[in-house]
């Protein structure tokens, strides 16, 4: 006996009305279990701190203008010389205990014996700095002034500040006879902003001497607010990993000519046509380990809305691709190679047609990128077989560090110790640092600021004025003094 029409029909529409409302409850129940893992109270340990003290030092590094250049001629020596004078002058126990090796062009590495050799602990940052517009900032750039809480200089963020807590922390340690669990090196350089070679000097130096790095510290992420979607807590982001750069030029030849007679598509609109093609078909996304480690740690702590989104990326990782590609910006950027158009060169004359223009791009590549593979992606895009594409500079992204182990576990507890109520978790940095030359020989990299900033402190970096309160570098201090203790 045939069943009717519209029962059959009644049948089909429960039963896709059943899946659905399946399909929804295991949406809401994996958004429901996606909650914190429990975790216990830090114990927080005595950390006293001479605040004027550990101040003046920093002041007194910025008022070295270590400002580094691809021009050797711009270079100031006499104030890195400086710096060298001042930091021997304020660390003496550091200077007498573990004197510095001078490696490369500007690198400075100490090495402090430890009880163990198996597992080394090298402690980064650099001193070198880029230029700043004096005329543009409130207070002198150089002077170190010290106002209302604040210190204000160059290099109060971008890391000289790290290089004091490290060493005000081995000052304090080393005049009560510390001596630390594992071989310690504090691997400071005065090229980074260049992308100089005293960083991969230092560590090919350490690799020549057999030393494997457990942990490596270097500048990268902070503790910062506001900074993924519906977490309302301080998060203390750990770089893991960072991206790999390229740099590329697009360039296209002919004949020029006069402007009065030009072709369909000149020069220049030929590669302005590839542009718009390339920033209009975006690279694909590629949940790399840092990133889906990121979302599955905050991702809990966020609001019901966007746990739902986080706890089911197997479902709505189209909408979040959406949403990133729309609104640009760091979550974008974490999600896949990113391409930024910078420069642009063609004719001298408006009414010539020039023989030649070109277009430089550059590119951070995500995880598993290759400077070669992005540059098919590139072309297969842009279609014009007429545009030449040379890469200038290539880099691949680093490999990913553990987010396991002992070490792993005492930075993060560390950072619990120092800025209480602050979820700690990886992330991926979308900027370049020296860490990444430690990858050759160690899977313990990480790229952590010790300092928390604000949105307009971050700003600063690179910017005009540029400038610490005095509670932060208090702070800073208190995380190396800390994080030696246990290492």
């Amino acid at each position: 006996m045939n069943l009717p029409f519209f029962l059959l029909v009644a049948i089909c529409v429960l039963g896709v009305f059943s899946v659905l409302v399946i399909f929804v409850a295991i949406l809401l129940v994996r958004a429901f279990n996606f909650k914190p893992p429990i975790t216990k109270k830090p114990v927080i340990s005595e950390a006293v701190i001479d605040s004027d003290k550990v101040t003046d030092s920093l002041a007194q590094m910025v008022r070295c203008k270590t400002v580094s250049s691809d021009n050797p001629a711009l270079v100031d020596e006499t104030e890195f010389t400086r710096f060298h004078q001042v930091i021997e002058t304020l660390f003496p126990t550091v200077h007498q205990v573990c004197p510095p090796e001078h490696v490369g062009a500007s690198g400075l590495l100490f090495s402090l014996k430890g009880e163990n050799s198996a597992s080394p602990v090298v402690l980064m940052s650099h001193y070198d700095v880029v230029p700043a517009d004096e005329e543009a900032w409130e207070k002198p750039a150089f002077a170190g002034i010290i106002e209302d809480g604040v210190l204000w200089g160059r290099g109060t963020l971008d890391t000289k500040i790290t290089l004091n807590g490290v060493l005000s922390a081995a000052e304090m340690l080393l005049a009560q006879g510390f001596v630390p669990k594992n071989d310690m090196y504090f691997a400071f350089s005065g090229d980074e902003e260049i992308a100089g070679p005293s960083a991969p000097e230092m560590v090919e130096l350490l690799q020549q001497r057999g030393v494997s790095p457990g942990l490596v510290i270097d500048e990268g992420g902070a503790v910062v607010e506001d900074i993924f979607p519906g977490v309302k807590q301080p998060c203390a982001v750990i770089g893991i990993a960072e991206k790999g750069m390229l740099d590329v030029e697009l360039s296209i030849e002919s004949q020029g000519g006069h402007a009065s007679a030009p072709p369909p598509h000149t020069l220049v609109g030929q590669l302005s046509q590839a542009v718009v093609r390339i920033e209009n078909r975006p690279f694909p996304n590629k949940l790399t380990k840092p990133v889906a480690e990121m979302f599955d740690t905050l991702g809990r702590y966020s609001t019901f809305a966007y746990r739902l989104l986080f706890a089911n990326l197997w479902c709505f990782m189209p909408v979040l691709d959406l949403i990133c590609r729309k609104t640009g910006g760091e979550l974008n950027a974490m999600m896949r190679t990113t391409c930024a158009f910078t420069m642009m060169e063609g004719g001298k004359a408006t009414n010539v047609l020039p023989p030649s223009a070109k277009m430089r791009a550059n590119l951070r590549l995500i995880g598993g990128e290759t400077p070669e593979s992005a540059v098919e992606y590139l072309k297969s895009v842009a279609k014009n077989p007429d545009i030449k594409f040379n890469i200038l500079y290539g880099m691949n992204p680093s490999i990913d560090s553990r987010t396991d182990g002992s070490y792993w576990e005492i930075l993060k507890g560390v950072i619990a110790e120092t800025w209480p109520k602050t979820l700690v978790s990886p992330y991926l940095m979308v900027a370049a640092s020296d860490s990444r030359h430690y990858c050759r020989i160690s899977d313990g990299v990480y790229r952590f600021s010790a300092v928390a900033v604000s949105k307009s402190e971050r700003n600063t970096i690179h910017g005009h004025n540029e400038r610490v309160p005095v509670e932060k570098i208090v702070k800073n201090v208190q995380f190396y003094l800390r994080l030696m203790r246990q290492c």
